[in-house]
């Protein structure tokens, strides 16, 4: 879509109320589908304003479907993927890609594991030649092997074991959120489950989750959807289709008891808090209003949160939010809507909740004036459409919109879900997700405080 069109919407949207702006002209996605005969789902996006292409490839394994015994193992095969394989030696995936100008990335999810690539639309072939490469098979050694596990064990020390707060916001609080272990265990893995996987477990979990049947590929940019077709055929319609293990059912329902713990932190100079509650199924009603009240809450310095603990009760240093690992929109289990602070050290955790309630205890009693509803959701449309014109992006997101909800349509449902939620749909939202039963509490404090206050209770201070 012309920049400048993207533009008009836009301002259109903010000038108009929230009736007024569903029917205005909208930017429709193209989006063509078909399902190759060895399974594998193609999804392309015509866009010929720039001659680039992002691809991505998304297949359908993740954090909670890995196998018992075996956590972090997503991840894992996730670093494999780029070991090479005998067509193709280690290095030469990144080479094509970088030396044709384009760039290259891959990450874990509970419900996904996804390959990208943008680069321009004459270095496609070769692209779409190494990904089918590395789904038919992959060079399996004892040396690439050892080498991953390594590296996965130094991301786990670099980002978790090394970093103030460790992440605990998005690990932490899903350890303790959740029941069932498909959904709370560490799916960055444990070292000893690392260590103890083997060639024939790494074989197995290719063959068994990375066939064509298990995958979608996305195409998005300066390429039709004939060509599009046209190309996965060529480099992936011989491929075999491979059968899938049955997915564990990892479903589970509200909580019904608060759950609030404490952490101490080695490295942080502050103290931190995150507060979750489990979220709406994917595709239930509610999913678009807890999208509208997870922007009200804490989406910039506007938001209610923000407002209330940074700049009224001057309690907080600042107020961020997340949705698991993903997005609103990009999840297929149990995920949390997360709200993460750091705090002042004249302050405590009661505090900071205490004040959290007060504000959604308004949101509940009083709704959200009309103003402000059209704000938010012109801010969510933005984020929306913004994401969209990337190509890489938008070759991502639409592969896994199909793989979650079997339909990368849903690209252009989620604007008007966005736009008829109503101030009773949030005030919904908030009475029955953000409730105190359903929520976990973990209170990140530096262990430097703790020791402290430890002293001064022994001394009577």
């Amino acid at each position: 879509m012309n920049p400048l069109r993207i533009a008009g919407v836009l301002s259109l949207l903010l000038a108009l109320s929230p009736v007024l702006a569903a029917q205005a002209e909208r930017w429709e996605i193209p989006v063509a589908v078909k399902k190759l005969d060895n399974g594998l789902t193609v999804v392309v996006s015509e866009d010929r304003s720039s001659p680039v292409v992002g691809v991505s490839v998304v297949y359908g394994i993740g954090m909670r479907l890995e196998p018992r015994n075996r956590t972090g193992f997503a991840h894992l095969f996730e670093h494999l993927m780029f070991e090479g394989s005998q067509n193709a030696p280690e290095g030469v995936f990144d080479r094509v890609i970088t030396g044709g100008g384009g760039r290259n990335n891959g990450s874990t999810r509970p419900d996904f594991t996804n390959y990208v690539e943008i680069a321009p639309s004459s270095a496609l072939e070769p692209i779409l030649w190494l990904e089918a490469d590395r789904m038919r098979m992959l060079d399996f050694n004892p040396a690439t092997l050892k080498n991953q596990q390594d590296v996965v064990k130094e991301e786990i020390r670099v980002n978790v074991q090394n970093q103030p707060y460790g992440g605990f916001m998005w690990l932490d609080v899903g350890f303790n959120a959740f029941q069932k272990w498909e959904n709370n265990h560490d799916g960055y893995g444990s070292f000893e489950d690392l260590e103890s996987a083997t060639l024939d477990d790494v074989k197995a979990f290719h063959r068994d989750y990375y066939g064509p049947n298990n995958a979608v590929l996305g195409l998005a940019g300066d390429i039709s959807p004939e060509e599009g077709f046209a190309l996965a055929e060529k480099y992936f319609g011989d491929i075999p289709a491979r059968p899938v293990p049955p997915g564990p059912d990892f479903s589970e329902g509200l909580n019904t008891e608060e759950k609030r713990l404490q952490q101490p932190d080695k490295l942080a100079q502050v103290p931190a808090i995150a507060m979750s509650w489990k979220m709406p199924e994917r595709g239930s009603p509610d999913q678009p209003a807890m999208s509208v009240l997870g922007a009200l809450l804490a989406n910039g310095e506007a938001s209610r949160l923000y407002q209330g603990l940074v700049k009224g009760r001057e309690l907080a240093l600042n107020v961020d939010a997340l949705y698991g690992l993903t997005s609103e929109w990009e999840y297929n289990g149990p995920t949390l809507f997360t709200v993460f602070a750091l705090y002042k050290p004249t302050a405590d955790a009661d505090a900071v909740v205490a004040a959290t309630d007060a504000e959604i205890a308004r949101i509940v009693e009083e709704g959200v004036d009309d103003a402000t509803l059209a704000r938010i959701k012109t801010q969510l449309l933005a984020d929306w459409y913004n994401g969209m014109e990337s190509y890489l992006s938008r070759a991502d997101t639409l592969a896994k919109l199909q793989l979650l909800w079997g339909d990368a349509a849903v690209a252009n449902r989620v604007p008007g879900w966005i736009d008829a939620v109503t101030s009773a749909d949030v005030q919904r939202a908030a009475r029955t997700y953000l409730t105190a039963a359903n929520r976990t509490v973990i209170d990140r404090v530096p262990e430097a405080m703790l020791a402290a206050k430890a002293a001064a209770a022994q001394t009577g201070e």
